[in-house]
């Protein structure tokens, strides 16, 4: 039998070639660590037009002659940051909706300190959720409003349109927790279990860092090894790094949680699911779902680990509107707002069900032809028709920079919510 012959100049070779490649990536890794990064975040220009408290109102500056009769606000979660919807020029839900002619109006929550710990849904929703829209109402010299929810902040907007249905024409739900009688998720699991009121008499408000490090407990293996092997991968493209680092800035950027909106979501939401059972009551309400009259547009993701498709999809089925639509897009929490592939499909079709739902009144049936355009209504000073716990209640106005284009890859695998 023959001996086989090693083919030595060939691998030494391929090492030589393999080592030469690996110098060149680290150089560029180097030269892009070391550079310039664009990793600001929510660069779309707006205007504070109310305050109170903590909270702010965002009204962005329109870049096209609006289009819609009726302005829309976005109310987002208690949990992190609006910021999400504005990541960066070209990949910005809040910059399609301005594109498309939207009056486009969003909650700031801002930061929660010691005394807001206190503060539940009552204070939140049938205050400061209400006063917002009041003053867009008065300024806008409307009726009603177009309300978009987002997780948390869409499990609000459910219980508000129930509670204030005469204040809102359409309602939008995105990634939104209804039905909390399900164990598909591993948060649905926990939150079942936890002892809420020894973490709130302990801490007051929640801490970001423990929520932070229990979103990281859900998926560890991906959230905390996978994420940074991909990022070595590509440590040497600039786009990826800058849009790595945008997003590690949006999911560390977390406020704290007001003690007693944590009690009551995991108490009467979690552990008791009292919002579908027509049970829930904020302010001395019950939140009768029957009471959502309006139309119903409500997206979700079906790879969601943390609002899966089973604690969204049931909402149409318990509301008593007549117009209403579930959309599950083939994607995650995240990945609906920061996708490019999903971002041609989210908020284009939320502007398009809006804008056939834009002059209707009950009981009509949506135009074939967009309705006529309306020029912005410029911006004024208004109080609050209630206070919450006292509160204080100012207009400011600031500015946000003109944004600078960059372009970056999809960053949505690597968040934790």
């Amino acid at each position: 039998m023959s001996q086989v012959k090693i083919p030595v100049d060939l691998i030494l070779s391929k090492v030589v070639e393999e080592s030469e490649k690996v110098q060149s990536r680290a150089k560029k890794a180097s030269e892009v660590l070391l550079g310039e990064l664009d990793t600001e975040l929510a660069k779309t220009e707006y205007d504070v037009v109310y305050q109170e408290d903590r909270v702010k109102l965002k009204h962005y500056r329109p870049k096209t002659k609006i289009r819609y009769k009726t302005p829309l606000i976005v109310v987002y979660a208690l949990i992190n940051r609006e910021t999400m919807l504005d990541l960066q020029p070209g990949r910005s839900v809040v910059e399609r909706f301005l594109d498309a002619g939207i009056d486009l109006y969003m909650i700031d929550w801002g930061y929660p300190t010691h005394k807001d710990r206190f503060l539940g849904f009552d204070d939140h929703i049938n205050g400061y959720m209400d006063n917002a829209i009041d003053f867009i109402r008065d300024q806008n010299k409307v009726d009603k409003v177009n309300l978009m929810g987002i997780c948390m902040g869409g499990t609000f907007s459910v219980i508000y349109s129930a509670l204030h249905p005469e204040k809102i024409k359409n309602l939008v739900t995105t990634v939104t927790p209804t039905n909390f009688d399900t164990k598909k998720g591993l948060l649905h699991v926990w939150m079942k279990h936890v002892d809420v009121d020894r973490v709130v008499d302990t801490f007051g408000n929640l801490p970001a860092d423990v929520m932070n490090f229990g979103f990281l407990l859900l998926n560890p293996a991906r959230l905390m090894i996978d994420k940074y092997v991909g990022f070595m991968e590509n440590v040497d493209d600039k786009q990826f790094v800058e849009n790595f680092v945008r997003m590690d800035k949006w999911i560390f950027d977390s406020p704290d949680l007001p003690g007693e909106v944590f009690r009551e979501f995991v108490k009467n939401c979690y552990q008791g699911n009292l919002l579908l059972k027509n049970k829930l009551e904020v302010g001395g309400r019950r939140v009768d779902l029957k009471q959502l009259t309006m139309p119903l547009l409500n997206i979700y993701g079906k790879y969601d680990h943390l609002v899966p498709p089973e604690a969204c999809e049931k909402l149409i089925d318990h509301v008593g509107s007549t117009d209403k639509k579930n959309i599950c897009l083939d994607t995650g929490h995240i990945g609906i707002y920061v996708s490019s592939k999903y971002q041609k499909a989210f908020a284009p079709e939320i502007a398009d069900w809006l804008k056939e739902r834009d002059a209707l009144e009950k009981n009509e049936s949506p135009p074939k032809k967009a309705a006529p355009a309306r020029k912005a209504v410029a911006a004024k000073a208004a109080s609050p028709k209630k206070k919450v716990v006292a509160k204080s209640a100012k207009t400011a106005a600031t500015s946000k920079p003109k944004p600078k284009p960059s372009p970056a890859q999809d960053p949505s695998e690597t968040t934790p919510s």
